[in-house]
């Protein structure tokens, strides 16, 4: 599945404190459905996302009725993003999670 969407960045405070591209309500509901068989366990769904140019692997996690991608430092930081910047983002759900290419 691929997906094309603007995201806000928030930076969520939890046991980690992590930088995040809050999925809207369209491609949340998309991946909701596909989640059974995206899903390698606890809810994450792995994917590869492509923000102006700069493409990482990840895992998207859900949160309060949509899914967070989350925005490691060293892409956030080659994207010069920070709370509350807008992010135009390509994602191609499924594949296994692994570390960004940088």
């Amino acid at each position: 599945m691929e997906l094309s969407f603007a995201a806000t960045v928030i930076h969520w405070r939890g046991p980690a404190p992590f930088y995040y591209a809050r999925l809207p309500a369209e491609p949340a509901e998309a991946i909701a459905r596909v989640r059974r068989t995206a899903s390698y366990g606890w809810g994450a769904i792995p994917v590869t996302a492509t923000i102006d140019g700069i493409s990482f692997t990840t895992s998207l996690f859900p949160k309060d009725g949509t899914y967070l991608l989350p925005l490691k430092d060293a892409v956030r930081r080659r994207l010069g993003v920070t709370v509350d910047d807008v992010v135009m983002v390509d994602m191609t759900v499924g594949g296994a999670p692994r570390e960004p290419d940088l």
